[in-house]
């Protein structure tokens, strides 16, 4: 089987790179709806979840720059990623066990990204929940709740996936866009950080029931560019 013979298996469009080429206050709610895929290299076979909850983080370029995001001290060897091309994959490891995942957005250089926070699984939800050590029947709204659910649902590594193009057909990690009706997004404070915790840069599908943390969260409805 060619990749060209796989790709088209998938669902959906690939998203192009000038949709992660702006702001991410700006990418964040419009990912939201999006299918992220793991595809196998051997067959074309894809794990896959829509995106239903994610966090902007923004560039040192910003006035003020972002405390709370890995880039605002600017580049080294962990985060350089976030300062190439638009569209690729930023994979960290936290507490030395487990890993999340962002996207890079702006031109390069500019090093703002979306951390993906919740998945829907959409395609593979048994394997998926294998992943995490869960049983086969594991309610869909406790697979990839969570940044680190996400990672291992998928089985996301820094190793294996850290630098992917996302936009790429040839890539084992897209983002694919399968026509999921506009949805209706909230915006929050980001959470689970010490800096700028304020910051209303988290949005989620309005009451969907994969969303991490609270079910109901105090915000706006209506997306917002930039911080209140």
């Amino acid at each position: 089987m060619t990749r060209k013979t796989a790709a088209k298996r998938l669902p959906g469009r690939l998203i192009s790179r000038d949709f992660f080429e702006n702001s991410p206050e700006k990418v964040a709610p419009k990912l939201l709806g999006k299918l992220l895929l793991s595809v196998d290299p051997k067959n074309g076979t894809a794990l896959a979840g829509r995106i239903v909850e994610v966090e902007a983080y923004l560039g040192p370029h910003n006035d003020p720059p972002d405390p709370a995001a890995h880039s605002h001290r600017g580049p080294t060897p962990r985060n350089v990623v976030l300062f190439g091309p638009a569209g690729h994959a930023y994979v960290y490891s936290i507490y030395g066990q487990y890993f999340c995942m962002n996207i890079s957005c702006e031109k390069a250089g500019l090093a703002g990204c979306v951390l993906l926070r919740a998945l829907e699984p959409v395609s593979g939800a048994a394997r998926m929940a294998r992943n995490r050590g869960l049983d086969e029947e594991t309610p869909a709204r406790l697979i990839a709740s969570g940044p680190s659910r996400l990672c291992l649902a998928l089985g996301l590594t820094r190793a294996m996936h850290n630098g992917l193009d996302v936009t790429s057909a040839s890539s084992p990690l897209q983002v694919r866009d399968d026509g999921f009706p506009k949805p209706e997004v909230l915006i929050t404070p980001r959470i689970g950080i010490k800096h700028a915790a304020d910051w209303p840069l988290r949005f989620a599908l309005r009451g969907h029931l994969c969303v991490s943390g609270p079910r109901r969260w105090p915000g706006s409805t209506t997306p917002r560019n930039g911080r209140s």
